[in-house]
């Protein structure tokens, strides 16, 4: 028989850096999942990943206080940035600049995403990055 789910909890924790202080700490153990194991668990899969890189986690707990959880890429945002090389994106995009970034990356941005977005080509995919790009303020050259 199959377990029930309780629900889902949806956080982005950084790779390899899983710790039981906020926000992870609290969002487990409100619902009474081992803080600890997540931590480990996730640490584990994500020790081959950048370190530091922020990774969107959906845990989904069950009845029985177990857990699982499905990892999903980084967010396009971080990628756009660490391509052009800045801090964050324009306080006023469409109006001022804060970088840019070449088509070939933002197509090589898309391949790392493709399994995250709802895209079927690398075409498509490299689209919904740019328009990711131009919402942060970011310039695409050919």
């Amino acid at each position: 028989m199959a377990k029930k789910i309780i629900g889902y909890i949806k956080l982005q924790v950084p790779a390899g850096a899983a710790n039981p202080s906020p926000p992870i700490g609290p969002a487990l153990g409100q619902r009474g999942l081992n803080i600890m194991m997540f931590c480990k668990e996730f640490n584990a899969v994500t020790k081959e990943m950048e370190p530091g890189s922020p990774v969107p986690v959906v845990i989904t707990y069950y009845g029985d206080k177990s857990f699982s959880f499905a990892m999903k890429t980084p967010p396009a945002s971080y990628f756009l940035k660490k391509a052009a090389g800045i801090k964050s994106g324009s306080k006023t995009p469409g109006q001022t600049d804060a970088g840019t970034v070449t088509m070939a990356q933002v197509r090589e941005i898309a391949e790392k995403k493709m399994k995250d977005l709802n895209a079927t080509s690398i075409d498509q995919a490299a689209k919904i990055i740019a328009g990711s790009a131009r919402s942060m303020g970011l310039t695409v050259k050919e």
